[in-house]
Order: structure tokens, then C-alpha cells, then sequence
């Protein structure tokens, strides 16, 4: 490869020492006339990325953030990495290959994508392409000849006038124009997260465009069954904290065109990745329109496609962001779900039933898109979102499509009794204490006939209480000493408690087959929502009888009624409005 050497003048015409506004401005005056046609040796667009990340990097100060410099052909080259996301092997194998690439291989070489296509063999290597024109508009760099030529001229003229180091301008028209400041400073700000996923960017002199290579390897957990979603039947995966590896999971499952995964990055400062999954022949794709708006708001600040339109504007833009809840995904899916739900109007932070189903069954997500459904995955969380969901669709597990129809729908008949059993088995035991004289005879002997200290509704409300107060204790307990706890919850919950009089057995009863029939329920977030009726009606009876429990029944329809879902549609659908059909296919397992 033929080298072309550059020299510079550094006197004035006088004889003094020149300014170096000057001496950049002589310099290309004198490389322009020095450099032919075809040179390789463009390094204007190196240089701006490289001066750009130097200053934005905390590189030596953070120190999992690292800069690998190189010659590859004979060409100035560095990589940027984090250590500890990035796959030492494969790197490696990269940077050997790199490292042997001839100088004669890369004469002419002047594109990014071109040398993907010669001198990278790596299956998973993208170029970045800026979002702004040279002119600052949002749409890619294009125009004609003249203007590129025009604009190249310019951008070099302002970086030598701004006191910065002078790159190389490329000569001829047969390659791409240099960068301006504004190109460079977008390609940067789409690479930075890219980086910090674990992404490895590199630059080579003489190349327009930063290469990205997909070289990640996240510290992650084995692909296990989820222990809340357990089945006796069926597959025994489940997604984890790994972004591509939950990706994969439902790939493998549906291998279809139509099977669209459209990524997002979400937040300003945690910049997660975001992945809204769905089958383009049957999802609601005003629906996914909607998503894709709400989700494209919350892009971090940096990497929106909006004009660049100054400095004042732009922090104008910045604290909108930051009213809007875009600066961290704190806690990851709920965090987004919030603000889905704040952007599309369906937030009540008063209503407690869910308008996503959470799972981290890759099979039970299929199942869904195959119906129609989308779906949400959120880089570092475990569960999926399922969207949109009406009540009757918490009914079905995946149980009830692993085993025959009969005992499929002996399931789901369960599940659907245990319903009922979570909302009136308290308040009825209630009204049976409270009225004995209305009491049939043969519940007679579930009516206590000796005194107790504390009232009935109040030893409901403790012990609702208690239980919940023993689920946390056994989320935060090592699992050395779950036994124990679970022997101290028997004894405080059973014979001591009795024997104290603080509650009767009839109570602790009622609770235990309560707390029973919830983990039938494969929601959580549902369970809740019936617990809260639960209360309120318990309040109910205790405050008016009979008629506070139908009130507050009736009131806990209404919210239910009341609540749509995130498409817009009722969440008693197919009950309201009817379809027939449809209510038939969620209250009974019809097909596989």
C-alpha cells in the first residue's frame, strides 16, 4: 500500500510561530493539495469518534471500562469493551484474525459495511449509521455530490477553526465524505449503550462508519424451571435475567415469519432493552402501534430521532424527560408497565386488578401469541409481560393444556371455584356468627357456642394480616431455616393462639383454606385484587350486614366493570360484551 506522507508548515509568512486556528486551517489547505484520489488514509472520521469517546468514556476512572488499541492492516484501530459483559474466547479469536489482515487487503477500503464484508469474519457485526444530516435534520446523510463535497469542505473548515486536531480530508468523490461534529457526536450517542450491553465498538482509521460486534456474555443464571409456575406435566425451561436467551426461548418455539421481536432502549439513564413480541397475521396491530409510540417516548434522551435544534431546546426536552419517569427502570418490568400505563391513559393507581399477566413459562407465552396476544421483555428481569388480558383469562394455567380435556377442565373447574371461595368464604363465615338465628342447621355446628375475646371481624383482619406478614417472613428467611419458621407460624397461628384467646378455630379455619385456594390462582397480582374485595366486604358486614356485604360486592363488580384493558377493551370481555364463543373457550379447555 503506497503511504503518503503529510507535512505541515508550523511559521507564518513573517516567521513567527502561526495560531493553531492557523496552522489547521494551512494544514488543510496544503493536505487537500497533497492527497490523490483513492487514499485510504481518511482518518477524519477516526479521529472525531475517538476524540469524542475519550471525553464522554470515564475511561481510567471506571475500571471495567477499557480501550484496546490496534494496527490492522496498517491502519490505526482501537475497541472499546467493559470487562466482565464482553466473551474473552470470542474476542480473542477476533483480535487474532484482525491483527493478521494484510495492508494490500484494505487499499480502497473506505466503508464500514465494506469491511465487514472483507476483513471481519464475525457473523454478528453491524455498522452505525448517523440519524442526522449534515444540515441537522433527523433523516440519514444523502444529497447530491456537490453538497456532500460542499458540506465535507465545511465540516473540516469548522473542526480546524475550533482549535481541534486537524484530521485528513478524503480527496475524490469516490468515497464517503467525512462526518460533521453532529454526525459523529449521534453515532457516538447510538453506540454508548450499545457498549455498556456488553456490545464491542470499533473504529479503524480510515473508515466512515464505528462497527459494532455482538461478543456478550452476560453473568446469568441456567435455564430452570420458574418455582412459582411449576407443572406436572410439560416443558421445564423458563426465562431468565438474559435478554437473548429469553429472545431464543420463544423463537424456538414459534419459527415463523410472522414472529416479529421489535427492540427498543428504554430510559435515560438506565437505557434497558426492551423487546415487544408478536405475530404480525393476528396480534391488534393498533395495539402494537400504540406500543410502539409509548415506547419510542421513553427512548433515552440521547437517542431519540428528534432535530437537533439547540441547546436550549434541547434541555427544554431533557426536563420533559424527566417529568415523564424516564431517567432509571428501577424496577425493571413494573417500573415500564407504570409508564405504559401512564402514557396510554389506563393508570388508577386505585385499582388493584392487573392489566398484564406475568409469567416465565416461555410455552405459556406461545400459546398466547398464537391467540393473538403480544408480549413484552425487559432486559434483566426473569418474567415476561402478556398484553392485553381480561379477568377470565387468569383462569387458564398451563396444566390444564398438558393433560387430557377431562381432567384439563377438572382443573380449570378448581380454579374457578376457588375464585368464589378467596372472596365470600370470610364475610359469609361472618354472617353466619353474626346472625345464628338465621344460620341453617347444617352449618350449625361450624357457629362457635362459647365466648371469644375478640370480635369475629376483628380476629379476620389480624389474621389477614398474619398470613401476609408470613409470606414476606419466608421470602426473606434462608432457606436453612424455612422448617423453622414454618414450625413458629403453626404454633403462633394454631394451639397458642387458641389457647390464648385471642382467636378461635373456626378462624384460623377459614384463613388457612383462603390461603390454600390462593396459590391455586396463577396470579399474584389477581390474588391481591380478590383480597382487597375480600376486606371490603368484611367491612362491609361489619358495618351494615348483610346489605354492606352486597354493597361492597356490588362495588367490587363495578371497579371490575369500570376497568379496560390496555387495547381499550372491556376487562369483563368476552361477558361484556357478550361472546358466546369466546367465554366458552376461557371458562372450559376446549383444544389444544
Amino acid at each position: 500500500m503506497r503511504r503518503i506522507h503529510i507535512k505541515s508548515n508550523n511559521f507564518s509568512q513573517n516567521g513567527g510561530f502561526c495560531s493553531k486556528k492557523e496552522q489547521n486551517l494551512r494544514f488543510l489547505e496544503q493536505n487537500s493539495r497533497i492527497l490523490k484520489k483513492g487514499s485510504n488514509m481518511d482518518a477524519s472520521a477516526f479521529d472525531l469518534y475517538i476524540k469524542i469517546l475519550r471525553k464522554e468514556l470515564p475511561i481510567g476512572e471506571s475500571f471495567d471500562l477499557l480501550e484496546r488499541k490496534l494496527i490492522i492492516g496498517g491502519r490505526r484501530a482501537s475497541m472499546f469493551f467493559v470487562d466482565g459483559l464482553t466473551d474473552g474466547e470470542k474476542t480473542q479469536r477476533i483480535l487474532a484474525y484482525l491483527l493478521a489482515v494484510p495492508a494490500a487487503s484494505l487499499d480502497g477500503v473506505t466503508s464500514g459495511q465494506r469491511f465487514i464484508e472483507t476483513a471481519l469474519p464475525f457473523l454478528d457485526a453491524t455498522v452505525i449509521e448517523p440519524k442526522v444530516r449534515q444540515g441537522g435534520g433527523e433523516k440519514q446523510a444523502g444529497g447530491s455530490d456537490e453538497a456532500k463535497a460542499a458540506a465535507s469542505h465545511e465540516s473540516l473548515q469548522n473542526h480546524a477553526a475550533a482549535g481541534g486536531d486537524a484530521p485528513a480530508p478524503q480527496a475524490g468523490q469516490d468515497g464517503p465524505p467525512p462526518l460533521t461534529r453532529e454526525q459523529a457526536a449521534d453515532c457516538c450517542n447510538q453506540m454508548l449503550p450499545k457498549l455498556y450491553a456488553g456490545l464491542v465498538p470499533l473504529l479503524v482509521e480510515g473508515l466512515d462508519r464505528i462497527i459494532v460486534m455482538d461478543c456478550r456474555d452476560y453473568p446469568s443464571r441456567s435455564v430452570e424451571e420458574p418455582d412459582k409456575e411449576r407443572t406436572l406435566r410439560g416443558a421445564k425451561d423458563g426465562f431468565t435475567e438474559n435478554f437473548m436467551e429469553n429472545v431464543a426461548l420463544i423463537r424456538r418455539r414459534i419459527r415463523d415469519n410472522n414472529l416479529i421481536f421489535k427492540a427498543y432502549n428504554v430510559g435515560s439513564v438506565s437505557k434497558a432493552d426492551v423487546a415487544v413480541v408478536y405475530l404480525k397475521n393476528k396480534a391488534d396491530m393498533a395495539l402494537i402501534n400504540k406500543l410502539d409510540k409509548c415506547l419510542k417516548a421513553m427512548a433515552p434522551a440521547g437517542g431519540r430521532q428528534e432535530p437537533q435544534d439547540g441547546e436550549a431546546s434541547r434541555q427544554a426536552k431533557l426536563k420533559k424527560a424527566r417529568r415523564g419517569g424516564r431517567e432509571i427502570l428501577s424496577v425493571a418490568d413494573q417500573s415500564l408497565l407504570e409508564r405504559l400505563l401512564a402514557a396510554l391513559g389506563a393508570a388508577n393507581r386505585l385499582n388493584p386488578f392487573p392489566k398484564v399477566r406475568y409469567t416465565q413459562r416461555p410455552d405459556i407465552i406461545a400459546a398466547h401469541l398464537a391467540e393473538g396476544k403480544a408480549a413484552i421483555i425487559v432486559d434483566n428481569s426473569p418474567t415476561v409481560m402478556l398484553l392485553p388480558v381480561s379477568v377470565f383469562e387468569f383462569f387458564q394455567d398451563v396444566d390444564d393444556y398438558y393433560f387430557p380435556k377431562l381432567t384439563g377442565n377438572y382443573f380449570r373447574l378448581i380454579r374457578i371455584i376457588n375464585f368464589f371461595v378467596i372472596l365470600f368464604l370470610t364475610p359469609v363465615y361472618f354472617l353466619l356468627v353474626e346472625y345464628k338465628d338465621f344460620t341453617p342447621e347444617v352449618l350449625q355446628f361450624f357457629v362457635p357456642d362459647e365466648d371469644f375475646a375478640i370480635p369475629i371481624f376483628w380476629q379476620f383482619i389480624l389474621l389477614e394480616i398474619a398470613v401476609d406478614g408470613l409470606k414476606l417472613a419466608s421470602l426473606n428467611t434462608p432457606s436453612s431455616l424455612g422448617m423453622s419458621l414454618s414450625v413458629i407460624g403453626a404454633l403462633i397461628l394454631g394451639e397458642f393462639s387458641i389457647d390464648s384467646g385471642w382467636f378461635i378455630s373456626q378462624t384460623i379455619l377459614c384463613m388457612a383454606v383462603v390461603a390454600l385456594a390462593a396459590f391455586t390462582q396463577p396470579s399474584i397480582e389477581l390474588s391481591y385484587a380478590m383480597k382487597f374485595g375480600r376486606i371490603l366486604m368484611l367491612i362491609g358486614a361489619e358495618v351494615f350486614g348483610i346489605f354492606g356485604v352486597i354493597g361492597a360486592f356490588a362495588v367490587y363488580v363495578a371497579v371490575m366493570a369500570a376497568t379496560n384493558t390496555i387495547s381499550g377493551k372491556s376487562y369483563l370481555y368476552p361477558l361484556i360484551p357478550f361472546n358466546g364463543a369466546a367465554l366458552k373457550r376461557l371458562l372450559f379447555r376446549t383444544k389444544s
